[in-house]
């Protein structure tokens, strides 16, 4: 499990050992009466985040942790080497700094200003206590404090995910009238599953353990139990075609800014587009739709007040995903003017309309609390969120069926959809710990 501890502040998360759960027994048909078993562990080296990537001269050369936020300042002599801005600021205080005054700024910037205002004092005395005890349960340690972090180059070609997806749609569609909409990886599957056909229909894996399978001529492990559509926006109606609808919705949609313009690391989507998801055909009544947004003020007002609305979905609260080092520092100094440690999620259910009929019994769900914090260390990965199954569980039913859009990874038990839909499951970002055989019966 993913949760470390928890209190009614938030829960603190460990997502490698999530991620490491579903690979302990993998399963690989290399040929005809041969199966080879491996036990595969995501490389830790993504998650080595020792020191900010913002750091304060204070930082530099006083631990400054969860354990000292009441040390008196003192000088330091900051960074050296190069690898990071050094600034007079405490990331783990809510010291005053001199700032534009607000007839100075934008409606965007006074919004976010206002935002900032309202939640930093929650962030702030939220990760204190969860920090503390992640110290406590070992997964964070204040003696890493200024160790240099690890930096792995990604396993594969960032866009190849989506350039294939783009020439798939030059590819003939599958005829409306098709009955199959669904293909299986079976453990005892000894077809290749190069033919697999990705772009058209659902793959699953309805085995009890993963399944190494070579798709497109690279290696991928195929969480168990779990399913996906490798396409875009444009291509979605086969997961509607599916005939499932889902209890949990997690959107991680690919806003558009100016950072990711100028890197070309995907691409983005307009909000326009990202109204013409079919929540409504997917979502089971009541469903919890959680959408993941930047600290841009303008995503936010527009999840809330524009899309949700538009979907049908009533607004239940905000969270806030804060990310800090293994030392239990933020990543960026909490009151950075550039960017913040943390980023915001939106909770919402699904009303469904239904015939107002006085016999229709009016179905109770859970209560959201609001203002709840997500604490990990993240990845060096750009865009690998934690997952959010084992924080939801105990607000959904145990057999809620899940669904994850614009993912980059697979899920054991959830279905996943997007145009990097296998990023993160290529081999390359594993390491293989042990291997053994035994013949096929």
């Amino acid at each position: 499990m993913s949760v470390i501890c928890k209190d009614t502040r938030g829960w603190l998360l460990d997502q490698l050992s999530h991620l490491n759960k579903a690979f302990q027994r993998c399963v690989s048909v290399k040929s005809p009466g041969q199966r080879q078993h491996m036990k595969c562990v995501f490389k830790r080296e993504y998650f080595n985040i020792f020191k900010p990537h913002i750091i304060s001269k204070l930082c530099s050369n006083t631990n400054v942790t969860a354990r000292s936020y009441s040390n008196a300042a003192q000088e330091g002599e900051g960074n050296k080497d190069g690898n990071f801005e050094t600034i007079r600021e405490d990331p783990f205080s809510l010291k005053k700094k001199r700032k534009r005054k607000l007839k100075e700024l934008n409606k965007g910037e006074v919004d976010a200003y206002e935002y900032h205002a309202k939640v930093s004092k929650i962030v702030l005395e939220g990760t204190k206590l969860l920090v503390e005890k992640g110290f406590a349960h070992g997964i964070l340690d204040p003696s890493e404090t200024g160790r240099e972090s690890e930096r792995l180059a990604s396993g594969v070609d960032d866009n190849r995910l989506a350039d294939l997806c783009e020439m798939a749609k030059q590819l003939p569609l599958v005829g409306d009238n098709e009955d199959k909409t669904v293909q299986i990886i079976s453990e005892d599957d000894m077809t290749s599953t190069e033919d697999l056909d990705l772009f058209s229909y659902v793959t699953e894996n309805i085995s009890d353990c993963a399944r190494l399978v070579t798709l497109m001529g690279q290696e991928y492990l195929i969480p168990p139990r779990s399913s996906f559509l490798l396409a875009d926006i444009s291509c979605i109606q086969p997961l509607v075609k599916y005939n499932k609808t889902y209890d949990v919705i997690v959107l991680d949609p690919p806003w558009e800014n100016k950072s990711v313009k100028r890197s070309n690391r995907y691409n983005s989507l307009p909000s326009c587009q990202i109204k013409q998801i079919p929540i409504p055909s997917l979502a089971a009544p009541d469903c919890l739709v959680v959408t993941w947004v930047t600290n841009r003020q303008k995503h936010l007002q527009f999840v809330k007040e524009e899309l949700y609305p538009y979907w049908s979905i009533e607004v239940l609260a905000e969270w806030q995903w804060v990310k800090i080092t293994k030392s239990g520092e933020f990543v960026f100094p909490l009151e950075s003017p550039h960017k913040k440690p943390y980023e915001i999620l939106v909770l919402g259910r699904y009303k469904k309309i239904k015939d107002k009929s006085p016999s229709t019994p009016e179905v109770k769900t859970n209560t959201f609390p609001d203002c709840k914090l997500i604490i990990s260390v993240p990845s060096t990965l750009h865009s690998q969120k934690p997952s959010l199954a084992d924080v939801l569980k105990e607000f959904v039913d145990p057999e809620a069926k899940c669904l994850e859009l614009f993912a980059r990874n697979l899920q054991p038990g959830w279905t996943s959809w997007g145009n990097e839909v296998l990023k993160f499951q290529h081999l390359s970002y594993f390491n293989i710990e042990e291997t053994w055989q035994d013949p096929l019966a």
